[in-house]
């Protein structure tokens, strides 16, 4: 199969059969990729695991499809894992000895061209001292963040506030040249983080709810900041900017997977079903841009290539004095400790020897990870724990070595779709900004392996189900003719190393882009902490 830019988009699924004789096999080989979905980013290495507000767990980048954006690429890079609403009183700010960055490689170095840094502060009100009631005559800090009811024209009895900087740098992130973004209304730097959907009561029905509040924040009138990129070339130089708690927009059965896949993954025998993703009922703090395409593309072809990390100070001592304004005193160089683009990648490919290492590296460096792709460890250990069991008569995983399927699909991209003018193998997610965006309600939820070319792995959007589409590419979907509206064959591998490669894979929790909004910043609004039982809406 050739890959053709001027395909027209579909929405269309696919459409894999499997022979009844390797039913079986198919669904115990799919515990591989399914363990190769794991809930995105969240916890994935043992070290970041003990710094959740600094863990990046979904990164996002795609062609804008809200009607009239369509010069927009929206890139959304999401924090803080399992967010359980109500689980205050702190609640989830994120570091203020961190920051937080987007990078743009636009020529195929896989070093960043253009970087986004946020940083955010933390005060408290009443010039941080903390709102005070006077209890028999003596005025006594609360010990909540809030002191009662918060509306959007109303926000006195917010004792907490979390505001945050964005610096837009181009060349190298720590020693390029830096321009601070500011709103367009009042050219200010300093930009207000929406405080976490606490409940219903605290944002009360009768003086606005938790989305008016948020709106009340920005300058515009929306739910999200019009900012100038001083960086950007004239005329491409006015964007977006969201940051604040979302509803978590991953999707799996993430308790069944653990459990050696509790399931058969295979459709039909697991009918979708939203019930099965049990993340939906967490929140993740989001960091939201909107940018022109002619100030991320540079001179390159239009594709681009981008992923986020997350730094702290490389010395951290604890203040045994501990105040709100220096639980700790920091020093020392940038050190970086999350990093991410594609989903799934450091869960289950990388070594668990080297997770915190992929952690702490930039993708330029990415020849020391090779082998983990090129010789996937997972398929391996689990046609060893089911091929006997299910009674097949050989090696039930791919056989094509080194698997240059994977290879194309996460570490080079695909020639006329998602490769850069120049070629590095190299973990970033890849967008062709010339190809347009297709609208949500005709987007496929299986990307360009369904025709729909403004789809995982051509960048991400949140419709995107990864997870299904991961199962099959594993296991060898590529290797097979993949119905995207051509006739040959990507002549990555032969149909017979991938056995199983037509199968259906999926973990039956769907996902698909009908979840979301058609509007930026795209994520659903956080579930509040009280009620439980209420839901987030799409905006």
């Amino acid at each position: 199969m050739a890959f053709n830019s001027t395909i027209t988009s579909k929405d269309s699924t696919m459409r894999f059969s499997i022979r009844n004789s390797l039913r079986f096999a198919a669904a115990a080989t799919a515990a591989m990729p399914l363990s190769l979905a794991i809930a995105s980013s969240h916890s994935e290495a043992p070290f970041i695991k003990s710094l959740p507000k600094v863990d990046a767990t979904d990164f996002y980048i795609f062609n804008s499809y809200e009607p009239g954006r369509e010069d927009y690429v929206t890139i959304v890079a999401n924090y803080w894992p399992l967010q359980l609403p109500g689980a205050g009183p702190s609640y989830f700010s994120m570091d203020p000895n961190a920051i937080y960055e987007i990078h743009v490689d636009n020529n195929g170095d896989a070093v960043e061209d253009l970087t986004f840094q946020f940083k955010f502060d933390n005060n408290l009100a009443n010039g941080g001292n903390g709102i005070t009631v006077p209890v028999n005559g003596v005025d006594v800090a609360i010990p909540l963040q809030h002191a009662g009811a918060i509306s959007a024209g109303n926000v006195g009895a917010l004792n907490f506030l979390e505001t945050y900087s964005l610096t837009m740098i181009n060349g190298d992130r720590r020693s390029g040249t830096k321009a601070s973004v500011t709103d367009t209304v009042n050219n200010s730097a300093t930009f207000i983080k929406p405080w976490d959907n606490v409940g219903d009561k605290t944002y009360v029905s009768d003086t606005g709810n938790y989305d008016d509040y948020v709106v009340s924040t920005t300058n515009s009138g929306q739910a999200y900041n019009i900012v100038n990129f001083a960086g950007c070339p004239s005329g491409a130089d006015t964007g977006r900017v969201f940051v604040g708690q979302r509803q978590e927009s991953f999707s799996l059965a993430l308790g069944e997977i653990f459990d050696l896949v509790n399931f058969s993954p295979l459709a039909g025998d697991t009918p979708d079903d939203e019930s099965r993703n049990e993340i939906a009922d967490y929140n993740i703090t989001s960091l939201a841009i909107e940018v022109h395409k002619d100030c991320l593309t540079g001179a390159g072809n239009g594709v681009i290539g981008a992923w986020t990390t997350s730094s702290i100070p490389q010395v951290r001592i604890m203040n045994p004095a501990q105040s709100f304004e220096t639980p700790e005193v920091v020093g020392g160089a940038w050190t970086q400790v999350s990093r991410l683009s594609a989903p799934l990648v450091n869960e289950v490919v990388i070594g668990l020897p080297d997770k915190d290492k992929f952690n702490s590296s930039e993708p330029k460096d990415d020849a020391q990870f090779a082998t983990y792709v090129t010789n996937p460890t997972l398929p391996f250990i689990l046609d060893l724990l089911f091929r006997d069991a299910v009674g097949a008569d050989s090696n039930i995983a791919p056989s094509n070595f080194p698997r240059n399927d994977l290879v194309t699909a996460f570490l080079t991209g695909f020639a006329g779709v998602n490769q850069l003018s120049t070629v590095t193998g190299a973990e970033m997610l890849r967008l062709n900004t010339a190809l347009a965006a297709t609208p949500r309600d005709e987007q496929s939820n299986f990307g360009v392996v369904a025709g729909d070319l403004a789809g995982f792995p051509n960048g991400r959007r949140p419709g995107d189900d990864e997870v299904d589409i991961a199962l099959r590419v594993v296991m060898g979907a590529l290797c097979h003719p993949v119905d995207c509206n051509a006739t040959d064959d990507l002549n990555l591998c032969d149909p017979e190393d991938a056995p199983v490669g037509t199968a259906a894979f999926t973990d039956g929790a769907p996902q698909n882009a009908l979840r979301f909004g058609n509007s930026f910043p795209y994520l659903n609004s956080p579930l509040p902490g009280s009620p439980q039982t209420a839901t987030a809406s799409a905006q």
